[in-house]
């Protein structure tokens, strides 16, 4: 008899907790909900530091795992007559070109499909790939 009592009580307490949630509805958390950032320095931090680090110089952790190392990006618009391409640096960061030949194969990802295809928010992924370019172009060596 006391098992059975045992039984219903421990069954019976998650059953309760679980309809008492239910019935109060959806928790207010005060989490802030995931999103995908739209700030430049942001979405750098988040998928180019970690080969070409946090100042841009191409000594992220993962550079050393990379052929050929990752291209300091300070000096873009040093090497392009000191104007800053910005196209052509959107244009590779969304895999539309190839860098520079000296860096072999192509070993960056190309995150223009991934800016582009958040499910929640597509159209921003333009404003990421450019947000993002505005970064690069901020880091550059005067």
């Amino acid at each position: 008899m006391l098992t059975r009592l045992s039984a219903v009580v421990l069954l019976g307490i998650p059953l309760t907790i679980a309809i008492l949630g239910a019935w109060a509805g959806p928790s207010q958390s005060t989490a802030a909900p995931a999103r995908n950032p739209i700030e430049g320095k942001e979405i750098y931090r988040q998928y180019c530091a970690s080969c070409h680090g946090l100042d841009g110089k191409g000594h992220g952790p993962a550079s050393v795992a990379l052929k050929h190392g990752a291209p300091d990006l300070t000096l873009i618009a040093r090497k392009n007559g000191g104007r800053f391409p910005f196209q052509r640096v959107k244009d590779i960061i969304e895999g539309k070109e190839n860098g520079p030949s000296a860096h072999g194969s192509r070993e960056m990802p190309v995150w223009g499909p991934v800016f582009h295809e958040v499910e929640s928010d597509m159209d921003f992924g333009e404003l990421r790939v450019d947000a993002v370019a505005k970064a690069i172009e901020a880091m550059q060596e005067k």
